[in-house]
């Protein structure tokens, strides 16, 4: 799925009334009626009082669509407009009309703080004051009316984007934005709902389909790609009869120190689970007992050293390496990384030590192998591309270092993003549970795997950030998010690969249950 700038989306509503003959006007009454069905469909006529604050250009002209159409349906509805200034769009002022025309109780016109309603937290609150038009933080009194909206603590649904949130650029006030409970976004989700600073404003969002041009939007090259199941589905390559193990690869697992040969031993099995045929992991000595125990699948090869990485010398010809977790920095460990970077002619994965060898070791980033995958968490990320202002500079800086080196890079989250060159992949699966000892172990194990399998980079990298993130939802469905451990994720990725396919159940009715 794409997801598009606010000058994009913009564009696509101006191509949508030129392409298919219809109105700007026809479009919002489409988006405000989309709205009503989905608050229809839940409240099923409860008289709960329904506060709209609305402001005075299309976002507002959305809400009053919204307000009349409830209004129609005889729910207790209360409308305010935020009267901030004498601008107003032409599609807000012809629903201002329309509403005038369904009851006697006209909207009411706020200009100052005494307007501010009573708002009780059983009440629901429609947010439609600012939509992702907005271009600076909402001044004056608008500020306050913001504040009091989420004082209120009544549950709030924002229509298209929480109000003083921008779609696509960093927040300049945090205490000027709608804390929406649920989004009803138009069209594609906004590039803020999936990054730390701004993603905390929009907890849930539901996608309306408002009609736009599916030319363009097809056609349009977006901010991001968002990488749910339905993408996850055409990654997939299914098995033959005929395959055997040496049809899946052979993944080289280089990992561990002494105190750290459980982050080879968690990569390793991950590497197995995703579907590797064979795993040979390099250790130093003190990890050999180690491995041949807690991995009888695995082969293993060991450092000439007992207990740190010195010399990575191995015969055998890897599909792929995985490298960096639990090795040190020490400066054997780094002249052995500079020397595989150097020689080896397998795709690689690298992470952890391995990229805090190449932070404190510029010269290695000059050898660093094209189109490799490197996956660090936030420390590491931020010693490997600098310091960021917010989360739009910090991903400019990961594009540039992307294209500069030519790697793929990860930025790990509650939404991990998979930067190649100017493209950006969000990943939509995995919760909470997941940040535990050990998890970035299996994941570049898993990574590794798939590119054993014959998966191109950027879709090992992509495709693996999203089964891990759904093994470990799986999970955390069963012992909840606490009780999750990186062994628990591993276990689950058979599980994550049949839920690609699994169908939703059905009702009596033949409705998916939710």
């Amino acid at each position: 799925m794409k997801i598009f700038s606010a000058k994009q989306l913009s564009e696509a509503d101006k191509a949508t009334t030129e392409k298919h003959n219809i109105t700007s006007l026809d479009l919002m009454e489409h988006a405000g009626t989309q709205v009503f069905k989905w608050l229809h469909q839940r409240l099923q006529n409860a008289k709960v009082p329904i506060h709209i604050f609305c402001g005075i250009g299309n976002n507002g002209g959305d809400g009053l669509v919204v307000g009349r159409l409830l209004l129609e349906k005889d729910y207790n509805v209360h409308i305010y407009i935020a009267n901030f200034t004498d601008k107003r769009s032409k599609c807000f002022l012809k629903n201002y009309d329309r509403i005038k025309e369904v009851t006697n109780n006209w909207p009411k016109l706020m200009t100052s703080e005494k307007d501010f309603p009573e708002i009780n937290n059983q009440d629901i609150i429609i947010d439609a004051l600012f939509g992702i038009g907005l271009n600076r933080p909402p001044e004056g009194w608008l500020k306050p009316l913001i504040q009091h909206i989420n004082a209120s603590k009544a549950f709030t649904l924002a229509i298209d984007i929480p109000s003083g949130l921008y779609a696509n650029q960093a927040l300049e006030d945090i205490d000027a934005v709608v804390k929406a409970n649920h989004t009803l976004t138009f069209q594609a989700p906004k590039l803020s709902f999936f990054l730390p600073e701004t993603g905390k404003f929009v907890p849930f969002f539901d996608i309306i389909d408002i009609g736009l041009d599916p030319e363009y939007l097809h056609k349009t090259e977006s901010l991001a790609q968002l990488i749910g199941k339905q993408q996850a589905q055409q990654f997939y390559k299914p098995r033959q009869a005929f395959d055997h193990k040496g049809t899946y690869g052979h993944s080289l697992i280089i990992a561990g120190s002494y105190g750290k040969i459980g982050a080879a031993v968690l990569s390793a099995k991950a590497a197995f689970k995703i579907g590797v045929g064979l795993v040979t992991v390099f250790v130093p000595e003190c990890g050999y007992d180690i491995i041949q125990m807690a991995v009888p699948e695995a082969m293993a090869i060991t450092d000439k050293e007992d207990d740190l990485i010195t010399d990575i010398d191995f015969d055998i010809e890897p599909s792929a390496i995985g490298v960096g977790m639990g090795i040190g920095k020490k400066a054997k460990t780094v002249s052995a990384l500079e020397k595989l970077f150097k020689n080896a002619k397998a795709p690689m994965v690298i992470d952890a030590d391995a990229l805090n060898c190449i932070s404190e070791n510029k010269n290695l980033l000059k050898v660093l192998p094209k189109h490799a995958i490197l996956t660090p968490h936030p420390g590491e990320l931020k010693r490997l591309i600098g310091e960021w202002t917010d989360d739009y500079d910090k991903l400019e800086k990961a594009k540039t270092f992307s294209k500069k080196h030519e790697v793929v890079l990860l930025i790990k989250g509650a939404h991990t993003v998979v930067i190649f060159n100017e493209s950006l992949y969000i990943n939509t699966t995995g919760n909470p549970g997941m940040a535990t000892a050990g998890s970035g172990d299996a994941l570049t194990g898993a990574i590794t795997g798939l590119l054993s399998q014959g998966y191109d980079p950027l879709l090992a990298a992509v495709f693996g950030v999203y089964l891990h993130g759904t093994a470990g939802s799986i999970a955390s469905q069963t012992m909840g998010y606490e009780a999750v451990m990186a062994t628990d994720i591993i276990e689950n990725i058979g599980n994550a690969y049949m839920s690609l396919f699994e169908q939703p159940e059905q009702s009596e009715k033949g409705e998916p249950k939710k």
